[in-house]
């Protein structure tokens, strides 16, 4: 039976092999401190954090998540340590909220491996507190029990830490807000639901009687990907559901329900019942846009969202099922060994044989759990995908064929695809908010994935900039005429071949600027109107600005940073991408971060607020609701096809027809 704890309330634990689960309504740090018998923390070595996320019989998540799962193994841990505290803490200087009072109470659950509840704890009455320790497991004569605690901290981690008796504890807070943030400001984060139940559809099941988790609100920046290097392969954060029976095989009540009802939110209307309910037994036929949303696009946007968190959490459910089979055969195969009359004979190797049977038993019958959700959800994709706006729809989709520059800005972008290696054919559309709310970088460099390593380096780059480009052709194809203006800085002029089809369609605002001028003038003419117009909102005088001012959203494309670029240019590009976003000015650029980890560490805060993705195949970027690490695939133009000619023309055209 599950103990429901209130602050100051301890319980026994029954076994020393345990999860702590962590659900939160926005991303937060999960980290955990040893102690010994008077509760202080020894030294550094002794917290599990984001920077180090493993100590001996301890491990936590390598990243800022909305739901947490950390493993604890009570009888490996160090000598002389008696206590595990498990700490939460807001991320800081990424735009989120800055004090637990502003968010929805965390949710703590201290699980067995084969996830039984045994305590639960909920941390109400947070207030101005940045940072809070949540509960301690603590060794009491020869027995472990754990109490909730919830004692907050206005001062943050730095507090929490020096209330343990840490001395370096502000530096180490530091290092610990450092990693967070590099792992979040390249992150993506799905749109927040309108109203505060809003929730997608769950492939497992929560425990009774408790609240699940709900999606994090959007974090500044908005947008659903962290950049996966902050993410470790194991104990990464899986759903608030028992990866135990139920996980571990037992097929989920019935398939998967195509009407979505937690896909949906409650003010939209209803989208009108376009097929017949399917016959009783069978899954529901899937049907494009069953989303709820004000119109076609919101609903898409919203159906593509939640194939994405469906997949991702069918996936954890699977993987959770895995460790649990091996889990429970490493401790069948303890139990069985430990009685020396099973170590002589064919006893022994029959305990083995019965354990490694079991565990393939749970495993296949988890597998087949996993192939029914993967089916239902190829089929919507294959329904979803043909019915897509020209804005969410890959190159290949022939609406681009027949495009016709719209009237209205749709609510998102595609940049890409993303899948993970369970079924690599099954590819969920990447969409981006526009206005854009964060500017893209594309890496040029050779990053970790195969395809990056075995190309030639020159051939990347290349790569990279003809990315950038059609990326900056999809912007302009989906604004309405003269609404959008894309300016290029080539310093060295190395990127004349790639930026030819938006130098020929005469779509940019201006010649691609080269040289240390040509990258000054561009420069100053776009902080200029990043400076007018927010001293224009800041005064309330939005229509006194000047007649000369462009009021479109401006791109800026840059190739090959941070070469060309002398310290005070480099310091305008990082003005514009902090401020320019609020001012409608954006940036896309191209570059290879190692060649620029020369420039030292000024240039940090620039990648931090921009949106990695790549010009090749690369698995660096992590969902937020369980931190799969999820290849990327750019958004390749079909060989031989001039449909980016045709879509840069009929902008031409259109900008022509207006006057433009």
């Amino acid at each position: 039976m599950t103990a429901e704890l209130v602050r100051g309330q301890n319980h026994t634990l029954p076994q020393t092999r345990l999860e702590i689960r962590v659900s939160a309504g926005t991303p937060v740090v999960a980290g955990a401190t040893l102690g010994d018998e008077r509760g202080t923390v020894r030294g550094v070595e002794w917290i599990a954090h984001p920077g180090s996320p493993q100590l001996p019989g301890l491990e936590v998540s390598q990243q800022a998540a909305a739901d947490h799962r950390l493993a604890v193994d009570l009888e490996a841990l160090p000598a002389g340590a008696h206590r595990v505290t498990v700490l939460l803490a807001l991320p800081v200087g990424v735009g989120g909220p800055a004090r637990f009072g502003a968010v929805p109470a965390p949710f703590v659950s201290v699980t067995g491996l084969d996830g039984t509840e045994i305590a639960t704890f909920t941390l109400t009455g947070l207030d101005a507190e940045s940072a809070v320790s949540a509960l301690e497991l603590y060794r009491r004569q020869a027995a472990w029990k754990v109490r909730a605690v919830g004692q907050g901290y206005a001062g943050g981690l730095a507090e929490m830490l020096a209330d343990q008796g840490l001395a370096e504890s502000a530096g180490l807070a530091g290092s610990i807000q450092e990693a967070v943030t590099r792992g979040l400001a390249r992150s993506a984060t799905p749109p927040p639901p309108r109203t505060p139940e809003g929730d997608r559809v769950r492939h497992a099941t929560g425990s009774a009687g408790h609240r699940p988790p709900t999606l994090p609100p959007a974090p500044e920046p908005p947008e659903p990907l962290t950049d996966a290097a902050t993410t470790g392969p194991a104990h990464t954060p899986q759903p608030h559901a028992a990866p135990g029976p139920a996980a571990a095989g037992t097929p989920a009540e019935g398939p998967v329900n195509y009407a979505h009802p937690r896909r949906q939110h409650a003010a939209p209307p209803s989208p009108p019942p376009t097929a017949p309910p399917a016959p009783s037994g069978q899954a529901a036929q899937p049907v494009a846009g069953d989303a709820t949303g004000w119109s076609m696009d919101e609903r898409l946007y919203n159906q593509i969202w939640g194939m994405f968190e469906d997949l991702a959490r069918a996936v954890a459910a699977y993987r959770s099922a895995v460790d649990f089979a091996g889990s429970r055969m490493d401790q069948e195969l303890d139990r069985a060994l430990s009685d020396p009359r099973n170590r002589i004979g064919g006893a022994g190797d029959r305990a083995r044989e019965e354990a490694r049977a079991k565990r393939d038993e749970l495993a296949s019958r988890a597998r087949e759990a996993l192939d029914r959700d993967l089916a239902q959800l190829a089929a919507e994709s294959a329904v979803v995908e043909p019915a897509l706006p020209a804005a969410y729809a890959g190159w290949g989709n022939p609406v681009w064929h027949a495009h016709r520059v719209p009237m209205e800005i749709p609510m998102a972008l595609r940049i890409g695809d993303l899948h993970l290696p369970e079924r690599t054919d099954l590819r969920i559309p990447l969409l981006v908010r526009l206005p854009l709310e964060r500017g893209i970088w594309v890496d040029s460099g050779r990053t970790a994935s195969e395809a990056a390593a075995l190309m030639n380096a020159d051939r990347l780059r290349q790569l990279a900039v003809e990315t950038a480009v059609a990326h900056a052709a999809r912007l302009l194809a989906v604004y309405p005429p003269g609404e959008f203006a894309v300016h290029v800085i080539d310093p060295a002029g190395s990127a004349a071949g790639p930026l030819a089809p938006l130098v020929a369609a005469g779509v940019l605002a201006g010649p691609p600027a080269a040289g240390p001028g040509g990258v000054a003038s561009v420069l100053a003419h776009l902080i200029r109107r990043v400076d007018l117009v927010q001293m224009a909102v800041r005064a309330g005088a939005a229509d006194s600005l000047p007649p000369d001012l462009d009021t479109g959203e401006q791109l800026l494309v840059v190739n090959d940073f941070p070469h060309g670029f002398d310290d005070r240019a480099v310091t305008q590009l990082r003005y514009l991408a902090d401020e320019g976003p609020s001012a409608g000015v954006h940036l896309l650029m191209v570059a290879d971060r190692e060649e620029a980890s020369a420039y030292g560490p000024v240039l940090d805060p620039l990648w931090r607020s921009l949106l990695r993705i790549t010009p090749v195949a690369d698995s660096h970027l992590a969902d937020p609701w369980v931190g799969h690490a999820w290849t990327y695939e750019p958004l390749a133009i079909p060989p031989g096809s001039r449909v980016l000619e045709e879509v840069l023309a009929a902008v031409a055209a259109a900008r022509r027809a207006a006057g433009r």
